[in-house]
């Protein structure tokens, strides 16, 4: 049995895109998923079952909210270990003070056509980034509001991103644990 992170893009922004949680965790339910906990609403679910592929988690997903709700969003998915693994190699520490400062980019899958250079003309005083893996680490010490760079990061990265910060992904890895991964 595998512990899947699912996060969802762009639901319950802006009056657009509604998905109220229970809905959701009925119809992952109804699609054979296990255990499945939301976390806030704006899509982080931790759901079980067997052992398949992250995109087909993905997909699989993404068709059954079309079907229930009209549009199909993005998803990410990743493993109960590559959050844990992620929130290990904050490479911004200083961010542990102010978890809300520091926001984690989810790639769908590994960069490229990496801009990284160009992505550096972006970042005001203050600001850091640095990609490892399939997660880029966006510390905004002023905020990510009036971040330039946070804007930036997925075209120069070239592949579809969802962000959490550090406080939400600590959360979505304690309701992972809970379910014994």
């Amino acid at each position: 049995m595998t512990t899947w992170i699912a996060l969802l893009r762009g639901i319950n922004v802006g009056g657009k895109h509604i998905v109220p949680m229970e809905k959701l965790r009925n119809l992952l339910e109804g699609a054979g998923w296990r255990n499945v906990r939301t976390y806030i609403q704006s899509g982080n679910c931790v759901l079980e079952g067997g052992s398949r592929s992250q995109a087909s988690v993905a997909k699989s997903i993404s068709q059954g909210i079309e079907a229930q709700f009209g549009f199909a969003p993005q998803v990410v998915v990743l493993t109960a270990q590559e959050l844990d693994q992620a929130l290990a190699n904050n490479p911004f520490p200083e961010a542990e003070k102010d978890p809300k400062s520091l926001h984690l980019f989810f790639l769908e899958s590994a960069s490229k056509r990496k801009d990284l250079k160009g992505l550096e003309a972006f970042a005001r005083p203050g600001e850091g980034y640095r990609l490892l893996g399939k997660v880029a680490y966006l510390h905004t010490p002023e905020g990510l509001s009036s971040s330039k760079l946070a804007t930036k990061i997925e075209s120069h990265l070239g592949v579809p991103t969802t962000a959490r910060n550090l406080r939400s992904c600590r959360k979505i890895a304690e309701l992972a644990a809970s379910t014994g991964h």
